[in-house]
């Protein structure tokens, strides 16, 4: 085992073994490990290939084929499905129809006539960086300490210095089939070499064996790391030291979460936007520091990075102790921040722009940095929000690197445009699926552990909502978020423990959504509970419970969700599930039937003093929801049997009996009723009340 103090050596001898030799698997094995190092390339960054002989099917005879990382995969997460197979002799023989720079974007549509597997996944722009080069196993990544010094001023000089002419050298050029030339050219000037540098961009290495370049690949960043780091330690401050002090960390937090809502508000000025935000020690350390203004100005040098994360930041005008409960006072301050920043984004699009140039694109930043307090990066959805945010923390060890060793150079505005508004970057972006109703919103659904409310919160993020699960039963919730995080992902969900009795538990709730999704946008009242007994049985303590979850619990989540969605002034949904018992009566019930007509009442006094905000009010009015709801827990099964004379067994069938159309509902009925409220074709509605009952003429609204 080697070893390495900056990269981490994850090659497992018995794993690779067990791969028998097979390059194409011992290339996925390989770039898995490769990506699995943040310090190596980010996600969706960088691309891997290997050489090896395979059958051709057409004729049988053995020929030389190129695997390489597809279009839009990651190293990390990658199969063997994820990689593009062509012919090389075919790919290399597109030499012959290549008329150059002005026409090397049609080179891509010609990789199709070189595919071996039909089934592979499409070629990316990097293919022919690998095809030229002879090497059996080439990997190219972004690692920040070789990307450091690929962005140094003087680059190219310290490049052949630090390793004597073993690593070779090519100029800035936005990647594509000349890039590809420019790199067997690089080689054939200078054999031997065990890599090439790309200026401003990243590395190149390559071995004979899937472990040679894996081992070649991780010294030669283990070099560039360590010359960084040495030289960061003898020049101290950086980035001309610290020009003011971090607040304290719980300060920050509550900063952030205080901000976070206005910041998703001016933001989502064309489209709902979804937000990250991180105090991580680097991020602190540039936006305190003496450089901040004119380092930020200067952008990103990594095309990879510079596509993520926009031609620049926004800084923010803020004092760490801004008093951020003048919620005017602050949009006051922010809004000509946002304005100037859309200004310099057209301009730049209005001067680099070319005849055939897509549209200009959302004009609001990506990035947020507010000194002090730390970043908050905001874009379509969270995992989007969460890789900007991690690859302007690239972008910032990258400008720590270049500042220590030399001066830091970024992308010419001209060559940075060109890249964000490549037009097969564009075509890439038109291949994407259409957003989902729900895409950019954020959901909070109370008592989600199980039945009604797990069942709205799946539908909702199956439409796209990110979704804050709460419950106040521990293990019913870890185990609900644990399938959601199976089903959509870590980035859609969030999961806290929640009583809606207490204000205090609702507020830090609200304060962990905005700091976890930026903010909310559609609240489910759904938290409850039931007690069937007879008014004799009824104690002053089943009363209190009742109304306390049922009727002051909406009333408080309702409060705090109201505070944030004015912050973002992008009104909102609050959906309240009430009961078919709010309409109608019925024996052993004056606790529960009550409370609820309590809870629909208490929404529409909601609606009609919050439809100025453009917040909506409505209410979903189910009846006998049975399957895993807990509701049924605690003695009301047994005391509604009692009290129409059946058993607890012929509840279900009894329920569908008296209804219209003799249905038994299920918690999945409820939440397609919710989803009608928020999906986009009642946007108009708000006060009204839709019953899931299957119906029952006496519940009829009228």
């Amino acid at each position: 085992m080697k070893e390495f103090k900056h990269v981490s050596y994850l090659w497992d001898e018995k794993k690779a073994a067990a791969l028998k030799g097979d390059e194409v698997e011992l290339l996925v094995y390989r770039s898995n490990l490769l990506g699995a190092d943040l310090r190596l390339t980010n996600y969706g960054g960088g691309n891997t290939s290997c050489k090896a002989m395979a059958k051709d099917p057409l004729t049988g005879a053995e020929v030389e084929v190129m695997w390489v990382k597809g279009s839009g995969g990651d190293l990390g997460t990658m199969q063997k499905n994820g990689l593009a197979a062509l012919y090389i002799d075919r790919l290399r023989s597109l030499k012959n129809r290549y008329k150059g720079l002005a026409h090397e974007d049609e080179m891509v549509e010609l990789f199709n006539h070189c595919i071996y597997d039909l089934a592979s996944k499409a070629p990316s722009i990097d293919t022919a960086l690998h095809g030229f080069l002879p090497f059996k196993h080439i990997d190219h990544l972004h690692p920040d300490a070789a990307i450091a010094i690929a962005a140094a001023n003087d680059g190219e000089k310290i490049t052949k210095e630090l390793f004597g002419g073993k690593i070779g050298w090519v100029p800035w050029q936005k990647p594509g089939f000349d890039l590809g030339l420019q790199l067997k050219e690089c080689l054939d000037k200078n054999l031997g070499i065990i890599g090439i540098m790309l200026g401003s961009h990243g590395l190149f290495t390559w071995g004979d064996t899937a472990y040679e370049s894996y081992v070649n690949t991780l010294e030669v960043i283990e070099k560039c790391a360590d010359y960084i780091n040495s030289n960061v330690a003898k020049k101290g401050n950086v980035f001309s030291g610290q020009k003011i002090k971090s607040a304290d960390a719980e300060h920050r937090l509550n900063q952030a979460a205080a901000l976070a809502p206005i910041l998703r508000g001016f933001c989502s000025s064309a489209a709902k936007m979804v937000g990250h935000f991180t105090d991580d020690d680097r991020v602190l350390e540039f936006i305190n520091s003496n450089d901040l203004a004119r380092l930020a100005m200067l952008g990103t040098s990594c095309p990879d990075h510079f596509l993520r994360t926009k031609i620049s930041p926004l800084v923010l005008n803020l004092n760490a102790t801004e008093d951020l409960t003048d919620l005017r006072g602050v949009k006051e301050k922010l809004a000509p921040l946002f304005e100037t920043y859309r200004k310099m984004y057209g301009d730049y699009y209005t001067s680099c722009k070319h005849a055939n140039s897509p549209a200009m694109r959302d004009a609001n930043p990506v990035i947020i940095l507010y000194p002090g307090i730390g970043m908050f990066s905001f874009a379509k959805d969270k995992q989007t929000a969460r890789v900007a945010s991690e690859f302007y923390i690239n972008a910032i060890n990258v400008m720590k690197g270049a500042e220590a060793i030399s001066s830091y150079t970024s992308l010419p505005r001209q060559e940075a445009f060109n890249i964000e508004y490549w037009l097969l970057e564009e075509a890439k972006l038109q291949r994407m699926p259409k957003p989902k109703a729900l895409s950019g919103r954020i959901a909070l659904v109370t008592g989600s552990g199980g039945g009604i409310g797990k069942a709205i919160a799946k539908k909702f993020a199956t439409e796209g909502a990110c979704v804050v699960l709460t419950d106040n039963h521990a293990n019913r919730l870890e185990e609900a978020s644990q399938e959601f995080i199976q089903l959509f992902g870590k980035d859609m969900v969030a999961a806290f423990l929640l009583d809606v009795t207490s204000a205090v538990t609702i507020q830090a709730t609200a304060k962990q959504a905005a700091l976890y999704f930026g903010g909310l946008d559609i609240i489910v009242n759904n938290a409850g509970l039931s007690i069937s007994k007879t008014i004799e049985d009824h104690t002053e303590a089943d009363w209190d419970l009742l109304y306390d979850v049922l009727v002051k619990g909406q009333m408080l989540v309702t409060q705090s969700a109201v505070s944030v969605m004015r912050k973002q002034n992008m009104g909102g949904d609050i959906l309240n599930i009430v009961s078919k018992n709010a309409l109608v009566s019925g024996p052993n019930n004056a606790g529960y039937g009550s409370a609820k007509a309590a809870q629909l009442h208490l929404s529409r006094l909601n609606a009609a003093e919050l439809g100025k905000d453009k917040i909506r009010v409505n209410v979903i009015n189910p009846d006998a929801v049975i399957a895993g709801s807990n509701i049924w827990s605690g003695g009301w099964a047994e005391g509604r049997a009692k009290a129409y004379g059946i058993k607890v067994e012929e509840l279900p069938a009894y329920y569908a009996g008296r209804t219209l159309l003799n249905e038994i509902i299920l918690p999945e009925d409820i939440a397609n009723a919710c989803f009608a409220y928020v999906g986009g074709l009642l946007n108009k509605s708000t006060g009204n009340a839709i019953n899931v009952d299957g119906g029952i003429a006496a519940s009829f609204v009228r």
